[in-house]
């Protein structure tokens, strides 16, 4: 197991800037996955650290070694690339084989990692398969093969299950959780998918424009982003935003008002040290609830049309347009609103998160909120 520091990591094109001030720590044996919108510097990110790019400013450090102008093939890493890049013309076992027999490795020794590596990833009865008689799911396993089979210090994957159908994607997800449970090793993974960096992390990086947003357990972002970017990417539906306007602060509490227009009520912050003014406010749609016809509430309620209702079996996503035009989605029991009926939602105000106008959180003293 290895660990690894990128200390005030920049890459440049030219005029171009792709990475900016990039600072991580990644522990021994964690399994962190880049996370972000196409084109935010997270594929970029992972070629410095194989290798594959050139470093314009600052350090990547591997088991406290500075690599930066360490060849790739010396820096003790495996990757995994979004296509397979399977020799066509070679059978899974010379697939798997071809790194240990380039490096002129005794046969018996050549035959017992493949072995090894076969019984791990299930690949005994494919061994003198060739590509074309592969299915995908299989495709992606020999290609993981090849790189458990050399032993590295890091792992290192690129959105490896793009290319899979929905099903496949879950299985390979839940064997690459397995197979980091039982091997241990130091492991980054790249993807835009946040549902699966959500399942698969120790340690989630998200990223935006050349940089990390916020670094954490996948419950860590999802509970307590640091801003509206975090908090809109992290989550499935995504967090609902609404305009809103900050009254008053007092020592335990925020007064807010003109909440999509005319909601108001009072959000249990305190210790915040903020004038009042404009925001956005932020809660995510289990933290709402669809108000019974003739039920009373003394909360923040928003009102407004019912666009859509998509009804999932246990649950449904009820789609609202509020009264100034803002959208939202609430999860909801089954039935829980019909199509074009007007309806009136409450939020559950201690759920509630505030940010300022230039995306980042308000937050009280003291408290997560």
């Amino acid at each position: 197991m290895s660990f690894i520091d990128i200390s005030s990591v920049a890459k440049t094109y030219g005029p171009v800037s792709v990475l900016e001030n990039v600072n991580l720590s990644i522990e021994r044996g964690e399994f962190v996955v880049f996370v972000g919108p196409s084109g935010c510097g997270k594929s970029t990110l992972l070629r410095m650290v194989s290798g594959l790019e050139t470093i314009t400013a600052g350090t990547i450090s591997i088991d406290g070694e500075v690599v930066n102008n360490v060849e790739p093939a010396a820096r003790g890493v495996s990757m995994v690339f979004q296509s397979y890049a399977l020799y066509p013309h070679m059978t899974t076992f010379e697939n798997v084989s071809f790194g240990l027999r380039m490096a002129h490795k005794p046969k018996v020794f050549i035959e017992e990692s493949v072995k090894r590596v076969a019984e791990i990833l299930r690949l005994g009865s494919l061994v003198d398969r060739r590509p074309s008689q592969l299915s995908g799911g299989q495709k992606q396993r020999v290609a993981i093969g090849r790189a458990i089979v050399r032993e590295p210090r890091v792992f290192l994957f690129d959105e490896p299950l793009s290319n899979l159908d929905a099903e496949l994607r879950v299985q390979m997800r839940a064997e690459l959780t397995d197979l980091h449970r039982r091997l241990g090793t130091t492991m980054i993974y790249v993807t835009h998918d946040q549902v699966e960096a959500m399942t698969l992390a120790d340690k989630m990086v998200v990223m935006n424009g050349g940089r990390i947003q916020q670094a954490g357990t996948p419950l860590q972002l999802y509970d307590d982003p640091d801003n509206q970017f975090v908090a809109g990417f992290v989550g499935s539906p995504k967090m609902n935003f609404l305009p809103a306007q900050i009254a008053s602060v007092g020592p335990s509490e925020i007064r807010v008002t003109g909440v999509a227009g005319t909601g108001q009520g009072v959000l249990p912050m305190g210790g915040v040290v903020r004038q009042p003014g404009p925001v956005t406010l932020g809660i995510r749609p289990e933290n709402m609830r669809v108000l019974p016809s003739g039920e009373n509430s003394s909360g923040l309620v928003v009102e407004g049309l019912v666009k859509l209702v998509e009804e999932l079996g246990s649950e449904s996503f009820v789609h609202v347009e509020l009264t100034d035009g803002t959208r939202i989605i609430v999860r909801a029991g089954r039935r829980a609103a019909e199509a074009q009926a007007v309806v009136r939602v409450e939020i559950i105000a201690k759920s509630a998160l505030l940010f300022d106008i230039d995306g980042q959180r308000v937050r009280g003293a003291g408290n997560s909120l």
